[in-house]
């Protein structure tokens, strides 16, 4: 930092040095290996960057050690370094495959921390303990907050404290789909709610006549187990009304078989944590993302599972993830999702520079490249031990990769269909999110926002920046909190009531 703790420049590669409050023109450009007596040459805003050195037009410029950009005009040292004069360009290939993967040192199974959990019969441990109303076509999404609307009104719940709620899974999907992608997407992210450790019973709520019909999944997925699955349809019951009586009487019926299961001592290797950004901002990719990743370590040591997505949002840092691949498959099974990103935003007449978002280039985020950088933190250290794709039950401990857009409420869906049982959520700009059943972490990237929206933020990672604690520290609070959380304190988007309109399986392919 300079002397006045005003500028933090990250590794002595970088041609730029980021902002850690407003830097007013003129003010001394004091960092290590600048240009002697160099002064900032306009203002600078919280989060943004300037130039340490001169950088000639289309050279590289780097942060983190990396190449974030290139030079599209000459940049003096102390100029801000932001759209205007950095963009897109090629970035590091991803040809070393698994040369940094290195085993993880576990955490003795004796010595393991633990949290409350409930014991489900497949042995996966839920953190929450939840009915689900999963509605397999958009015709029936009103419905089924109706149900659960029904059902919390009648109080029926209250005799039954064991169980944490009812969510109303409802989406816009589900009928004029092709057989393809799209379709088995929905398919997994349904199965993997109706089946997830959080969720004790599921009522799957359908039309009648939509293409994602209830036995297509029946008879996929075996669904044997009729005192935890259940189905309807809307042109059977006769109606949304009736439809509506049917299910909350279904749901008085299975509760007494629902009743008992309580929470107790689980190891945290049954952790699935879901490792998601929204709203980043140029505090991103040095506090809260690396913080999570740093917890994202300590899941992982406890033998636990890490879950990375949002696929358009490692573009450019691929050759990192790629380098800690535990083998070479799994090494190329990220690459050719990333191929696939290629052609798919191709054939959409679009980029994948189309990302970052107008609020993370307001918040100092230039380039893909710089905020996929920046966003990968979140996956810690350890190896990369396999690629999903998306809503793809989890299949290894250890830290995976799983296929996902970049809209934070697609990806955290197909996260939680995967088998994540909570989710820890970086933002910068303040994201409105949350999850259910699994529950939502929300992690600020700044002190300024954790202030403004305390009542929304559970834990402040800007005391990196500001030198108060160090990454390792915030890793360790943010893993005490997930153990908290996942024995049942309650999170602030849960107290806010998020998490019935954050559902959103990805849709892909011909609507027809």
């Amino acid at each position: 930092m300079d002397g006045d703790g005003a500028l933090l420049r990250l590794t002595p590669q970088d041609d730029v040095a980021v902002a850690l409050r407003r830097v007013a023109e003129g003010a001394g450009l004091a960092v290590a290996g600048g240009p002697q007596g160099a002064r900032v040459r306009e203002a600078i805003d919280s989060g943004h960057k300037v130039a340490v050195r001169d950088i000639a037009a289309g050279q590289p410029v780097r942060k983190f050690g990396q190449i974030i950009g290139w030079a599209t005009e000459a940049i003096p040292a102390g100029a801000h370094v932001h759209v205007h004069n950095c963009a897109m360009g090629a970035h590091e290939s991803a040809d070393a495959i698994g040369t940094d993967y290195r085993p993880t040192e576990m955490v003795p199974a004796a010595e393991r921390a633990q949290f409350l959990g409930f014991r489900r019969a497949d042995g996966r441990a839920g953190t929450r303990n939840m009915i689900a109303l999963c509605a397999t076509v958009n015709c029936a999404a009103t419905v089924v907050r109706y149900i659960a609307d029904a059902v919390e009104r009648s109080g029926m719940l209250d005799d039954y404290p064991e169980i944490d709620g009812i969510v109303a899974l409802g989406h816009d999907t589900g009928c004029g789909l092709t057989p393809g992608p799209g379709l088995e997407n929905l398919e997994r992210v349904l199965w993997g709610h109706a089946t997830h450790p959080n969720v004790c019973a599921a009522l799957f709520v359908g039309l009648g006549c939509e293409v994602m019909q209830i036995a297509r999944l029946a008879q996929k997925y075996e669904m044997g187990d009729r005192s935890r699955f259940h189905a309807l349809t809307i042109q059977e019951s006769g109606g949304t009304r009736r439809t509506v009586e049917a299910a909350v009487a279904r749901i008085r019926e299975m509760l007494p078989d629902l009743a008992g299961a309580q929470r107790q001592a689980v190891p945290a290797s049954e952790l699935v944590v879901a490792l998601q950004c929204g709203g980043s901002d140029g505090y991103s990719g040095i506090t809260a993302n690396p913080a999570l990743g740093r917890a994202a370590d300590l899941v992982v040591a406890q033998g636990g599972t890490a879950i990375l997505s949002e696929t358009p949002e490692i573009y450019g840092a691929e050759h990192l993830l790629v380098r800690r691949a535990a083998s070479e498959a799994v090494g190329r099974k990220l690459l050719d999702r990333i191929a696939w990103w290629e052609g798919y935003t191709a054939r959409n007449d679009a980029e994948m520079n189309n990302n970052p978002s107008p609020g993370n280039k307001a918040g100092g985020l230039t380039t893909i490249l710089e905020k996929s950088l920046g966003a990968a933190a979140k996956g810690g250290t350890t190896g990369l031990m396999d690629v999903l794709l998306y809503a793809e039950r989890v299949k290894s401990r250890g830290f995976v990769f799983m296929d996902s857009p970049g809209y934070d409420p697609a990806s955290v869906t197909g996260q939680i269909a995967a088998g994540a049982n909570i989710v820890c959520f970086t933002t910068g700009r303040g994201s409105a999110f949350g999850s259910r059943p699994a529950p939502t972490l929300k992690l600020a990237t700044n002190s300024a926002l954790f202030e403004k929206m305390r009542e929304d933020m559970d834990i402040d990672c800007g005391t990196i920046a500001t030198g108060g604690t160090t990454v390792a520290q915030k890793g360790a609070e943010i893993f005490a909190r997930i153990l908290e959380v996942a024995s049942g304190a309650e999170t602030k988007s849960e107290a806010l009531g998020y998490g019935g309109f954050e559902y959103v399986p990805w849709q892909i392919g011909a609507t027809m």
